[in-house]
């Protein structure tokens, strides 16, 4: 009796616990399908995406990484630095919960004061009302935010631009020695999108328009320039790429196929407001430009004197016009730019999102006027 009493309380305890299991199981997966249909159905700007979770994990050193993975398999405390000591799993864990890096304020203060939070950033030389609260800002909105269709209003008609008439003017022929292209080719300006219309990003109106006009003012000038016209957002998505790595495989295949281009120009356009992006000169408004440079590879010295070069000619002959030179490294940024591929390669930005066409055309031909009379003089020094 009392063993058979003892089987069924047995069985009665496998059973609640197979219950318990089961029941726990179930639960589980109930979560995890709420919380995959939560993600996959809010609003775009909320979703969690694998940027997202890329700047999270950026904030960990590669021995912290590598201590991690040790714990689930010992093979990697072979890899681990002799000299380096273990990280401590409550600071990780709260460097990863707050973004906030122990011993490093800036990573506080870059979020508390404003302009702070481009401490990735360095001013190599600055220009007229430049210093670290009005940096450019780069965003990295999803990309499906970008590639939203968005109802653009036309632009006005271009003025012509103003071409050479000496005879005698220089000209690079039929070579084009200058590359221009656009890694975040979408990027807009409200001023020509729909009112009301929130993030300034369009598939035509873009940044794209500010590239034609600058082969157009340097050819005007007698340099042979070729715009790239691939729409890298959407050679990045169809390949699974970050942008600078789609624009890298554009530009080695212009370089491959065109022995000629001594320069090249990445284009872009800012996020920063209106009274940082803006100045007037005679009378007329202008955008703003800047140069930044990638300071994530040896030679890159070489492309921030270029830059420099450029910012003091144009500082002459139009004073306020560039904000500066800026070199950028470090965790959320590229920090190359595609700019290890050349010693002439710079990004340059003109203006920001919340100027017109227009005044961006004004800089666009200023720089083409300041590049071409400092490309004609380096030929003249090379060609002596």
């Amino acid at each position: 009796m009392k063993k058979i009493r003892k089987r069924k309380l047995f069985h009665h305890y496998q059973f609640n616990r197979l219950s318990k299991r089961a029941g726990s199981w179930v639960a589980a997966m109930a979560a995890l399908l709420l919380i995959i249909g939560g993600l996959t159905s809010v609003k775009p700007t909320y979703r969690i995406y694998s940027e997202t979770i890329q700047d999270w994990t950026s904030q960990i050193d590669g021995p912290s990484f590598l201590y991690l993975f040790s714990m689930e398999n010992k093979m990697y405390k072979e890899a681990y630095p002799d000299n380096v000591k273990p990280p401590d799993l409550t600071t990780m864990g709260f460097q990863l919960a707050t973004s906030l890096t122990p011993n490093d304020p800036r990573s506080l203060l870059g979020r508390e004061l404003p302009g702070l939070d481009t401490y990735h950033s360095e001013i190599l030389v600055a220009g007229e009302g430049t210093d670290y609260t009005n940096l450019p800002i780069e965003s990295h909105p999803p990309l499906d935010v970008v590639m939203e269709d968005r109802e653009a209003v036309d632009p006005e008609e271009e003025e012509p631009v103003e071409k050479t008439e000496r005879k005698d003017a220089p000209s690079t022929g039929d070579r084009n020695v200058v590359l221009i292209y656009n890694t975040h080719n979408r990027e807009s300006f409200l001023p020509h999108l729909a009112e009301g219309t929130e993030h300034a990003y369009h598939d035509e109106v873009n940044i794209t328009k500010v590239s034609d006009r600058l082969a157009k003012a340097l050819e005007a000038n007698g340099i042979g320039a070729k715009v790239n016209e691939r729409d890298v957002t959407a050679f990045a998505k169809e390949k699974g790429v970050a942008p600078y790595d789609a624009s890298r495989t554009i530009v080695t295949e212009a370089m491959a196929s065109n022995k000629d281009i001594q320069y090249i120009f990445d284009l872009h356009r800012d996020g920063a407001p209106r009274d940082v992006t803006t100045t007037e000169i005679d009378g007329e408004i202008f955008a703003k430009t800047i140069f930044v440079i990638g300071a994530e590879h040896e030679a890159y010295e070489k492309n921030a004197k270029l830059a420099a070069d450029l910012h003091e000619l144009l500082d002459e002959k139009f004073p306020g016009l560039s904000r500066g030179v800026i070199k950028k490294k470090g965790n959320g940024v590229d920090g190359k730019y595609n700019q290890d591929l050349s010693e002439k390669a710079i990004l340059l930005e003109f203006g920001g999102h919340e100027n017109s066409l227009d005044e961006i055309y004004r800089s666009v031909d200023a720089v083409a006027e300041v590049f071409s009379e400092y490309y004609w003089e380096a030929e003249k020094v090379s060609g002596d």
